[in-house]
């Protein structure tokens, strides 16, 4: 018995896989404690103790977002105290003088400096002398930290002095993150700030893990991570940073690996939920980046590469103070919601903009546990749409329009910006809000294909259900000339697998039980910034190709560098088999009136998606409504329905 379980913004979605069959449930998120939803939610599916709880949280966002992370010690080499309030010289923006820098996590009393130094080539100028250490070890029992975070200079090399330093202070019981052991790769500001990240939230996370493996005693938990890789509970407090897009990431590999096994391997991911829009492409496999930077503070670890905009279904409608009209980023959350829950909210959100459409039924909402109020909705415009002179469908128009753009943008961001043409990619759309949304996209980005799975609602949730254990290793190298070599890098490369076997022989892998995938760091030599390529016999020939493609051109005599080694160890996931629907006859539910986006308004058929047969053909304006997700087919569109009960969209 296995329960995949995704924390949203708004709603908290499971999927359970239980004697071979999928069980799927969601219930409102609970902010303040997102335990208490994932309790909640195990219980209403009567699986009160799991065998494995699969989980992908935004606690470690949340924390880090409304700094409520640790009070963290920073201990650095003497001199180097203010890297971390110095950073790099980019400015967020140009010609503004005015920009705000972001809230900092910690206050320049909380950095120690130490006298030691290594130099680049991994030798020691100045030792760690026991003195030193010493004073450190009153400074620390004098002082309240919940955790530590130590960074020296050219530690990546050579991390002696953080490994004495984390033995002198074990007697504290904090946890302690190294630099050395988080990122061993160089750029001093980058490497700081990771470890300090990881040791903002390493308590908060051990916490938030440790209360639900107490409430779950006899159940085996699993995070996921920012890279697609489940780890172990056990793990999280050493790699607390790993999890910053752990919801996100969980989406877009359960988009991927469904979609790869329907024949498709190049997609363009598009999760739109209740507070945010999270997109990202697939060329053959997810994209992958390390450069990636949460308000301002760089955090250097694989991640898939997502570009999140704060646009979902709860988002808010307004008009900003020159009049204009604005969709979020601000959103209704999960408490109150959105105005027709009827929980209280007052202003009009997407979701209210699609219920006054038609394009939302009212009745079939969370599987018709929720029943949505039109007249609630139509308040909440009104309101809004009376004060600057329209009325309540011409703003819910204008509205979508908005919110549609901000998403197209978003994409675009995702393929254009990186030379890829969107029409060569199926769009797989998903989240609560996606299906309403995704053929609008479709036509304004030209592209032919849409997926929406069958278990779209809860895809994310799903995901993790499909993904497997998996953990990341580097090392930072700097070779030249004759060195870059497939015969150079391989003893250097079966080193790191040797630590990395080791390390996680403590979590009860063994190393027949892990698969390998190898990559290099390579540049050409007196370029600032390198790619990053599968490390095979023809890994210079991948490069020069990746560099063509990204940059528009490539110089295959001139001479290379390697920065980096990198290792992924991952376990193969239990076997899953999709489910298959059952054949029953195309039947309508009933009709309705949708208002398409010119203000004509049209009659509609209503289907429901789990009565729907393989093989069945729809075509537009028609509704797809299921227990948790809604498929909008415009005019001149229609949906074909496959023996798993996804549903195409073609025009």
């Amino acid at each position: 018995m296995r329960v995949a379980v995704d924390t949203g913004g708004t709603f908290t979605d499971f999927v359970a896989e239980v004697d071979g069959k999928l069980l799927t449930h969601k219930v409102s998120s609970t902010p303040q404690d997102p335990s208490q939803a994932v309790l909640k939610g195990l219980s209403e599916l009567g699986l009160d103790n799991p065998q494995v709880l699969l989980h992908g949280t935004t606690v470690g966002t949340n924390a880090f977002l409304t700094r409520r992370g640790a009070k963290v010690l920073l201990i650095t080499t003497k001199g180097f105290e203010d890297i971390i309030f110095i950073g790099r010289q980019n400015r967020p923006s140009l010609y503004d003088f005015f920009v705000d820098k972001p809230e900092p996590l910690l206050r320049s009393s909380q950095v120690l400096g130490i006298a030691e130094r290594i130099d680049a080539r991994g030798e020691i100028i100045k030792g760690l002398s026991s003195e030193e250490l010493e004073l450190l070890k009153r400074f620390v029992e004098k002082r309240k930290f919940q955790s530590i975070a130590v960074s020296f200079l050219h530690s990546y090399i050579n991390p002696v002095h953080e490994q004495k330093v984390k033995e002198a202070l074990q007697f504290t019981g904090l946890p302690i993150s190294l630099s050395s052991e988080i990122l061993p790769e160089f750029r001093e500001f980058e490497r700081t700030s990771t470890t300090l990240i990881n040791a903002y939230l390493a308590p908060v996370m051990a916490a938030y893990v440790g209360k639900l493996t107490r409430e779950l005693p006899n159940t085996q938990v699993f995070l996921m991570q920012s890279s697609g890789g489940l780890m172990p509970a056990e793990a999280v407090g050493k790699r607390a940073a790993a999890t910053l897009l752990s919801g996100p990431a969980a989406g877009v590999y359960g988009a991927f690996s469904l979609a790869r096994r329907l024949g498709r391997e190049k997609i363009i991911t598009f999760d739109m939920g209740g507070t945010s829009t999270d997109v990202s492409l697939c060329n053959s496999s997810p994209t992958f980046t390390r450069q990636y930077a949460l308000e301002g503070y760089p955090v250097h670890l694989k991640k898939i590469d997502i570009h999140t905009i704060g646009a979902g279904g709860g988002s808010l409608i307004y008009f900003d103070k020159a009049g204009a009209l604005k969709v979020g980023p601000e959103s209704a959350g999960a408490n109150p919601g959105p105005a027709c829950y009827q929980r209280g909210g007052t202003e009009p959100t997407v979701t209210d903009a699609n219920l006054l459409l038609g394009r939302l039924p009212t009745e079939h909402f969370l599987g018709g546990r929720l029943r949505l109020s039109k007249d609630l909705a139509q308040k909440a415009f009104a309101k809004v749409a009376k004060k600057y002179g329209f009325d309540s469908e011409e703003l819910a128009l204008g509205a979508l329009e908005i919110v549609n753009t901000n998403m197209e943008q978003a994409i675009k961001k995702v393929s254009v910006e990186k030379g890829l043409d969107p029409q060569d990619f199926t769009l797989v759309c998903f989240g609560g809000a996606g299906g309403l949304h995704a053929i609008s996209l479709a036509e304004r980005l030209r592209i032919k294909e849409v997926l929406v799975p069958r278990f779209s609602g809860v895809l994310s949730a799903l995901g993790l259900l499909l993904a497997r254990p998996a953990f990341d290793f580097s090392r930072s190298i700097f070779l030249r000339n004759e060195e870059v070599a497939f015969e150079y890098l391989l003893p250097l490369m079966e080193e790191l697998a040797a630590k990395a076997l080791k390390e996680l022989a403590r979590y009860g892998y063994r190393k027949e039980d892990l698969r390998a995938e190898a990559e290099i760091d390579i540049r050409y030599q007196g370029q600032s910034y390198e790619l990053t390529v599968p490390f095979t016999y023809d890994f210079k020939d991948r490069f020069h190709v990746l560099h063509q493609q990204l940059y528009g051109y490539s110089m295959p005599f001139a001479p290379l560098e390697v920065t980096a080694i990198r290792l992924n160890l991952s376990a193969d996931p239990p076997e899953f088999e999709l489910p298959l629907i059952s054949g029953k006859k195309l039947m309508s539910e009933g009709k309705g009136k949708v208002i398409l986006s010119h203000g004509k308004k049209v009659d509609v058929s209503i289907f429901r998606w789990d009565n729907l047969p393989p093989e069945s053909e729809i075509k537009g304006p028609a509704l797809i409504v299921g227990a948790y997700a809604t498929v909008w087919i415009e005019p001149f569109w229609r949906a074909w329905v496959d023996k798993f009960g996804n549903v195409w969209l073609t025009r």
